[in-house]
């Protein structure tokens, strides 16, 4: 009882001191944090040291009782625990109660929650329309949180433009407003890069890529790839013949651009003389049709698109129906080959001829020779000439190459100058045959191989390859080896182009011999082109060293000192000798 009591009154005599210090988050370990007697001059050491649960005082920080002196165990991390607390006793029995609290730094970047974000906006939204963007968040606090937000790039036409504010929980929250006029048919997506800085110097930032889709309404009518159009049938055309066929493209997507096309009765055609296919756009004969009762027919054609509110537009359709006569004229072509087949030579000379054209008509001599003939097709390289306007000839007009284009599709129209004309059509498909002007040519211009010098006859060495654009025999190729001082080691197959040893190599007597390789086609006259071959020869050990000589002969004086040279001998790669002499004569 009266040890409870001197407790009391020592604890009621004790007082309390705060003492707190500030050190910078990231200081390497070992940072003087202070000293707990400073300012305390009846607070002196030695101390006895009581972390308040939790605090993870003794993990982060070295505290020494016998000094007081506080420094950091290891770099301290603010985002991770922004404060210390401990209480010191001194000797005098006060209580200093101690907070160390930890400076925040620049060492978080904005961070956005997702690297991508998907946004779509109509192509009609009006400007200044908001949409919401993921923010960014920084750990780090005051000016070193998120300050800004900038589109980096992908922004085209400044379409769009960022707005910000900042609310209680301190997130600059983030709006992507539109800046000017959206249109899909221009622009149906953007990829925004927006970044977001803090307040650091230099600051740091994090970035996201905002991709945004432009989507479709129906702000666009189809329209006619022509406004007018016209055509002619004959009279005689059956129901179900193609007059022409209208075309109209709408930039709008989906429905919005989806097509369909219809007569207006209306306004012409009441009597359904002709019909149009919804889709497609094609004018078909839907009744017999009268050159004597009506010549021309005009038509109002409409496209409407099949949007939620619907576009369209119109085009006028002019249909001439053409009298017809008894007798159309024909064509007769007779082909100049070697064989009268439709076809020329790629060497044809400028002017050469390829057909003979002659147009008939029975009904009047005056018109038959008043017939006007076109040729058509063939991409320029060929012509129609005539003297007379009866007997016509196509001739070559262009040089001609088969391995640039093999055949050519001719048209050849006659038209009379009959009221109404009448007028006939030949189509000729024209054939280029080929001639040996192209040679063959090696894949490589250079081959390397080595085989041993013990290889056996026979042995594959490499096999080379040449290829020829031309057809035919003048692109079969054949191989053949030009003659070297060592091209009988080696033969060629003349069809396959694999090269072998046709005897035993020596490497000592060219290690590295050099072929010259001929690929040859079967044109006539023939073109051929060359390639080298170089092969190495690897040396086996075959060889036993020889003297030069079997025989030496060598004079020595009598008075030759001890140890003098007197002969010098060598070998040489070549045949063996058993019996070798040495003489000396005094």
């Amino acid at each position: 009882m009266l040890r409870a009591i001197f407790c009391f009154l020592v604890a009621s005599a004790a007082a309390e001191h705060v003492r707190e210090f500030t050190v910078r988050e990231n200081a390497r370990a070992g940072t003087l944090v202070g000293n707990l007697g400073d300012e305390l001059p009846d607070a002196a050491p030695p101390y006895t040291i009581v972390p308040v649960p939790g605090s993870a005082v003794n993990d982060d920080l070295k505290i020494d009782p016998q000094t007081g002196e506080i420094r950091t165990r290891v770099p301290l991390d603010r985002e991770n625990r922004d404060h210390y607390a401990l209480v010191a006793i001194p000797a005098s029995g006060d209580n200093v109660r101690v907070v160390v609290r930890v400076s925040d730094e620049n060492d978080n970047a904005p961070t956005f929650p997702a690297a991508v974000m998907n946004v779509e906006f109509s192509e009609n939204t009006p400007r200044d329309v908001k949409r919401k963007l993921n923010p960014a968040k920084d750990e780090d606090l005051g000016v070193f949180n998120t300050q800004r937000y900038n589109i980096v790039s992908g922004n085209t036409d400044n379409a769009f433009r960022l707005s910000s504010h900042r609310e209680r929980d301190g997130v600059l929250y983030l709006d992507l407003q539109i800046n000017g006029f959206l249109d899909r048919e221009t622009t149906d997506h953007y990829e925004l890069v927006i970044e977001a800085l803090d307040g650091g110097t230099p600051p740091l930032r994090g970035t996201m890529t905002v991709n945004i889709t432009i989507l479709d309404v129906n702000d666009n009518p189809p329209v006619f790839a022509e406004s007018a159009y016209s055509a002619m049938i004959p009279e005689n055309a059956t129901v179900g013949t193609t007059v022409l066929k209208v075309f109209a493209i709408d930039s709008d997507e989906g429905e919005n651009g989806l097509i369909e096309y219809s007569i207006n009765r209306r306004q012409s055609d009441k009597e359904n003389m002709f019909k149009i296919d919804p889709n497609t756009g094609e004018i078909t004969v839907n009744k017999a049709l009268d050159f004597e009762t009506k010549e021309l027919h005009e038509l109002v054609v409409v496209a409407r698109d099949k949007g939620a509110q619907p576009l369209e537009t119109t085009a006028f359709v002019s249909i001439r129906v053409t009298d017809v006569n008894d007798n159309q004229p024909t064509i007769d072509v007779i082909f100049l080959s070697d064989d009268a087949t439709p076809k020329i030579s790629e060497s044809a000379q400028l002017d050469e001829f390829v057909a003979r054209i002659s147009v008939h008509d029975p009904d009047s001599k005056t018109e038959y020779a008043n017939v006007n003939v076109t040729l058509s097709g063939g991409d320029g390289h060929f012509d129609l000439r005539t003297h007379d306007n009866i007997i016509y000839l196509v001739v070559v007009a262009l040089p001609l190459d088969r391995e640039s284009q093999s055949s050519y599709t001719l048209n050849v129209v006659a038209t009379d100058k009959g009221s109404p004309p009448l007028h006939a059509s030949r189509i000729i498909s024209l054939r280029v045959t080929d001639v040996n002007d192209n040679p063959p040519v090696f894949l490589e211009s250079e081959y390397k191989a080595s085989v041993p010098e013990a290889a056996a006859p026979g042995t594959p060495v490499i096999q080379v390859t040449a290829s020829d654009v031309d057809e035919g025999e003048n692109s079969e190729i054949r191989y053949s080896l030009l003659p070297t001082p060592q091209s009988d080691w080696f033969s060629i197959d003349e069809r396959s182009g694999l090269v072998t040893t046709r005897a035993r190599v020596d490497c000592e007597t060219n290690p590295m011999p050099q072929l010259t390789v001929v690929a040859s086609d079967r044109g006539n006259p023939p073109l051929s082109s060359t390639a080298t071959l170089l092969v190495t020869v690897l040396d086996v050990n075959d060889n036993e060293p020889i003297f030069d000589q079997s025989f030496y002969n060598v004079t020595v004086s009598e008075n030759e000192a001890v140890g003098s040279c007197i002969l010098k001998v060598s070998d040489l790669f070549i045949k063996r000798y058993n019996n070798l002499f040495l003489v000396i004569f005094p």
